[in-house]
């Protein structure tokens, strides 16, 4: 992205406001089925084995297995979620289905809690994470980003988008919220792991006579909204993309605002296992050849989040 759009991703010292985007007309409107579908179900993006240009990238293990297999939190709409008939969709699994027909490989997607993904990469158990995960230094290195210990030898990412973090409230209820900083001594619900908990709990740490910033953490974002909605939280903080879908189509409109401005701007990265870099390189070059004939911009388009769109695929672009 360039000035605003989505994100998630471990938050790091510096807040770059960016201006907020109004939630467009554009952006999709697919309806939610059960978002909290077990770890572990799978979804396929369909691919075509035959004409992949790209497939002789693959390392010949996966190449072989005919599948990569693909750890998301498959409850973040617009990025991945369920529809009404159980089908993973969303701005992921269609990226995920057109990387696929390049690289000869179907595309595995496979539900789990967004901070257990890169455990999940670690232990092998997905070759990829491809979950709206921001590109961070920290992450690349397999940093704790609140400790600064390190945890794990780190990952690499493919960046295909860019984002930015928003609030949002109850519609006509802002409570007077229009920073972060206006948090303090309120009551706010996010995804547990994300860079809206991490640009919560430093900014809670800033309050001072103000009062801490009242935090409550779920494992999916779709629960922070419900306790939002119920009248359980000043408000919520998410994604851009994530932020403004909610807005959109949580009852009809009716329910959720966003407020102030987005801030973090980030590049959202296909995540590999450090030491993996053939499928690093097969991704990146996949990533690159939909970008250049348009199909990346479609999909894109399709799901109204064009000012997130970046123009070549990077490597560790995080910082």
């Amino acid at each position: 992205m360039t000035a605003s759009t989505l994100c998630r991703t471990t938050a790091k010292s510096r807040i770059a406001a960016v201006c907020a985007v109004a939630v467009a007309g554009t952006l999709l409107l697919t309806a939610c089925g059960d978002q909290t579908d077990s770890a572990g179900k799978k979804e396929s993006a369909s691919a075509t084995t035959k004409d992949a240009p790209l497939a002789d990238l693959l390392p010949k293990a996966v190449k072989d297995k005919g599948e990569i297999k693909v750890g998301s939190d498959i409850a973040y709409p617009p990025v991945e979620f369920k529809d009404e008939s159980g089908k993973t969709v969303g701005i992921d699994p269609d990226l995920a289905d057109a990387l696929g027909k390049q690289l000869g490989v179907k595309f595995v997607f496979e539900n789990g809690t967004f901070d257990t993904l890169l455990t999940g990469l670690r232990s092998k158990r997905y070759d990829l994470a491809m979950s709206a995960m921001t590109d961070t230094k920290d992450r690349q290195e397999g940093v704790d980003s609140e400790t600064k210990k390190k945890v794990g030898e780190g990952v690499d990412f493919v960046d295909y988008f860019t984002a930015g973090v928003s609030i949002y409230t109850k519609k006509g209820d802002d409570k007077g919220i229009s920073t972060w900083s206006d948090l303090c001594g309120k009551k706010l619900v996010v995804q547990r792991g994300t860079v809206s908990h991490d640009l919560a709990k430093a900014e809670s740490a800033k309050c001072g006579s103000k009062g801490k910033i009242a935090i409550e953490a779920f494992d999916n974002d779709l629960e922070a909204q419900t306790r939002l909605r119920g009248g359980g939280a000043d408000a919520g903080s998410s994604d851009f993309p994530v932020a403004a879908y909610a807005v959109k189509t949580s009852g009809g409109g009716k329910d959720f605002q966003l407020v102030g401005e987005q801030v973090e701007a980030a590049p959202y990265g296909i995540a590999v296992a450090k030491g993996n870099d053939e499928l690093t390189k097969a991704i990146e070059a996949a990533l690159n050849a939909i970008i250049e004939n348009g199909e990346y911009a479609k999909i894109i388009a399709k799901w109204g989040v064009e000012a997130g769109a970046v123009t070549e695929a990077k490597i560790n672009g995080g910082s």
